[in-house]
């Protein structure tokens, strides 16, 4: 493989390293769940957020939301936030994951869509583990 060839490949693999690595499920949101911070995670909602919180389902608004997991984290205190499996396409990811508390592991599920090249929680659920 001659010069050219090489450079060409190392371009083609940087630009698909930072067109992936750019659409990414933002890291704050995870560091958000492992903490416990509802302010720090409402910052990622979207205008309305469709959320299941335990026995909590309905579409909310960004305050309503940050206020129900104001709730939930104070009877649930996170000590730890693990990413199990993520994926998705072009202007969608979602994740899942578990949420470890002081009492009992949650699983969470969330869907990031872009809106304006800025993602936003479109949806966020967390249930109750059955590990």
């Amino acid at each position: 493989m001659n010069k050219l060839n090489k450079i060409s490949l190392f371009l083609i693999f940087l630009f698909f390293s930072v067109v992936t690595f750019s659409q990414e499920i933002p890291e704050g949101i995870q560091t958000a769940l492992k903490s416990g911070n509802s302010s720090e995670l409402a910052k990622f909602f979207n205008t309305n957020v469709e959320m299941t919180v335990i026995n909590k389902e309905d579409v909310y608004s960004k305050s309503q939301a940050e206020i129900i997991l104001r709730d939930f984290f104070s009877s649930n205190s996170p000590t730890d936030f693990k990413m199990m499996h993520k994926g998705g396409k072009d202007g969608a990811k979602y994740a899942i994951g578990n949420l470890i508390t002081s009492t009992k592991t949650f699983r969470v599920y969330f869907l990031v869509k872009n809106n304006n090249k800025t993602p936003y929680i479109q949806q966020l659920r967390i249930e109750e583990s059955n590990e």
